[in-house]
């Protein structure tokens, strides 16, 4: 029953195979590609991956790039399905204004939190920091309700906008320094601070409404890049996106 988890981001897809669409299963093989080279997937990484019994998807890159993908599994002629946000799933009740406009990989992030503060225990509030092309910061009660969240730019994002906006700023990546001395530096440190400075402002809104400090996690490819300066506890999961899929595949096949 092995089980094919794609997610599909802004900037790269990544893929996870598993023995069995189930928490905690072993994954058996993974990788990522940047969108542009989709169309190698077929002849390329997947070409040797046994046929998995099952796929699922998480795409939040529009439908031109999930035909690619799908046109890639016609290698196994498997059909995949893909996440729909809607107004209950996995555990986690929607609390967004209009649950299917919820990002797909926000929804599942969260789903996979809710699973991981299961498997420990006593439900717990849960904090869910995507960072990425874009950051996230996502709120869940120890109910397991979504209760809303935040959205700011990623790094990249940040040095575009103000490389767009301000004369003759072109200037190396630099580092996270607590007074900065030089535009490097300044520039990185600024990113840093003010996605750090989103993600303690929601943990305490979030332990203040619950009466207690979230389990927080932290996920997306430039993780690592904040983790470091983040003055709360938290955990960082490569996996959290696909922990939710599972989590979305186990409740589909026990219903």
């Amino acid at each position: 029953m092995s089980f094919l988890a794609i997610d599909i981001g802004n900037t790269r897809l990544k893929w996870a195979c598993y023995a069995a669409p189930q928490p905690g299963s072993k994954m058996l093989a993974h990788g990522a590609v940047f969108l542009e080279n989709i169309d190698q997937l077929a002849e390329g990484d997947w070409k040797t991956l046994a046929p998995p019994h099952s796929v699922l998807g998480c795409n939040v890159a529009g439908d031109a790039v999930r035909r690619r993908v799908e046109e890639q599994l016609e290698l196994w002629d498997n059909e995949a399905r893909w996440v729909v946000s809607s107004a209950q799933a996995g555990g986690v009740s929607n609390g967004y204004d209009h649950p299917g406009r919820l990002g797909t990989d926000r929804f599942v992030a969260l789903i996979g939190a809710r699973s991981h503060v299961l498997q420990r225990g006593r439900p717990r509030p849960a904090l869910v920091v995507m960072i990425g092309t874009a950051v996230t910061v996502d709120a869940l009660d120890a109910e397991g309700n979504f209760l809303g969240g935040l959205i700011l730019p990623g790094h990249g994002i940040m040095l575009r906008a103000l490389e767009g906006g301000t004369a003759g700023l072109r200037v190396p990546t630099g580092e996270v320094r607590e007074f900065p001395t030089n535009t490097s530096d300044a520039l990185t440190s600024g990113g840093t601070y003010a996605i750090t400075g989103a993600i303690e402002r929601m943990h305490r809104h979030l332990s203040k409404r619950c009466g207690e400090a979230p389990l927080t996690l932290m996920t997306g490819g430039a993780g690592w890049k904040v983790s470091p300066t983040l003055e709360i506890e938290h955990e960082l999961h490569e996996s959290l996106i696909f922990d939710g899929m599972l989590s979305l595949q186990a409740h589909r096949l026990a219903l």
